[in-house]
């Protein structure tokens, strides 16, 4: 996942709003504690020893919790290695540490894979690694609701909500570009911190269709509409993780009799077996569909987009909506989320759209103005990272 790299990101998005916050990196501080350990070998060291190496280095982060202020623990939930599937954490230690947050952060899984090879991690298939994900995800989430109990009493003022509302998945995303002045507002490291201490703003799920749109004014508006959003809320994006086009890529591949699919993994060229990427397409979808309901689960609204493109009768437009658009309003409605519909296409949308929004808007501006005159938006003074 690279995360060490994603939350000094983050910690210094923080620090550049004048929140100072310390990363404690649980691995980082495991080899330091076992110098004898060759890098990249510590999950190859007996159980025992590990989890004595985790209490030790998890004492320690502990002692320097007394001291006061905000911080990170960079570590897993499971780990599904060698040993089989075992646990990362320790119950006792985690009910003492008692955060207000969890966030499990996930990525495409052609990216983990590439950075797996790239370190030298060779033993796993990209089932192993998607089942990992499903494993990750779940135990974090029982640990959220077991040790962040909703009946414990906030003693810190702002402190993020506690019970169900304490979790969160967290899409990666891809890294920035090192040559800009900064990343683009509410990129995942920015809504990582803003989960963090921005408690007053609105968090939204952006849905718009993805699959099946190539018209470039469609792409343009859905691009401007998820960095518009991203200036306002703290935002759970599906298209900072998206895995339909392996399975375009690997369905072609096998069609034309290709042994393998390369993919562009942070820069790096990097093959993947045919066969492999096939055997996990059912997998691909099977987590498209509940991840993406569980981002609407976390959020507080939903905010769809619905452009248009060629393709309509006698060469008219069309609306661009997706069953998979469809399905998550429908979803949001049923969980009583606000639904918030942008309608930009030409054609009245169906009652079956305007029955379930809260509000349907005909532009992106429209949109916007409503969110800031109805309070959705919340006043800052200073604007920035927080407001």
């Amino acid at each position: 996942m690279d995360k060490k790299a994603f939350l000094s990101r983050a910690v210094a998005l923080a620090g550049s709003a004048g929140r100072k916050v310390t990363l404690f990196n649980v691995g980082e501080m495991m080899y330091a504690e076992a110098p004898d350990v060759p890098p990249g070998r510590i999950l190859d060291l007996p159980l025992s020893r590990l989890n004595t190496l985790r209490r030790s280095v998890f004492k320690d982060i502990l002692a320097e919790c007394v001291r006061g202020g905000d911080l990170i623990v960079n570590t897993h939930a499971t780990f599904r290695w060698r040993h089989g599937l075992f646990y990362a954490f320790d119950y006792d230690l985690m009910k003492a540490l008692d955060a207000d947050l969890y966030v499990v952060l996930v990525d495409n899984i052609d990216r983990v894979h590439g950075r797996l090879l790239r370190d030298g991690h060779t033993d796993h298939t990209l089932k192993d690694l998607m089942v990992w994900r499903e494993e990750e995800i779940l135990a974090t989430e029982l640990l959220a609701q077991i040790v962040g109990s909703p009946d414990r009493t906030v003693s810190r003022p702002g402190a993020p909500a506690r019970g169900y509302g304490c979790f969160y998945v967290l899409t990666r995303g891809s890294d920035p570009d090192p040559s800009a002045p900064a990343p683009p507002a509410g990129a995942p490291a920015e809504a990582l911190v803003r989960l963090m201490f921005s408690t007053q703003m609105k968090k939204a799920y952006l849905s718009f269709p993805m699959s099946n749109v190539a018209d470039p004014e469609a792409l343009a508006k859905i691009a401007g509409f998820r960095s518009e959003m991203k200036r306002h809320f703290i935002c759970f994006d599906p298209g900072d993780l998206e895995e339909k086009h392996l399975a375009a890529m690997a369905l072609a591949a096998a069609e034309e009799g290709r042994k393998f699919v390369t993919v562009d993994v942070d820069g790096r060229q990097v093959q993947i077996e045919t066969a492999e990427l096939v055997g996990i397409l059912p997998d691909i979808d099977g987590q498209i569909y509940a991840r993406d309901f569980k981002l609407i689960d976390q959020a507080d609204m939903i905010v769809s987009l619905i452009p248009q493109v060629p393709g309509g009768p006698a060469g008219q437009v069309r609306p661009a909506i997706s069953s998979g658009v469809e399905r998550e309003l429908q979803h949001a409605h049923e969980a009583a989320k606000d639904v918030f519909v942008i309608w930009a296409a030409e054609v009245a949308p169906s009652p079956f759209i305007t029955e379930t929004a809260t509000r349907l808007f005909r532009s992106i501006d429209e949109a916007v103005r409503f969110f800031l005159e109805a309070g959705y938006v919340p006043a800052s003074p200073g604007g920035g990272l927080f407001g």
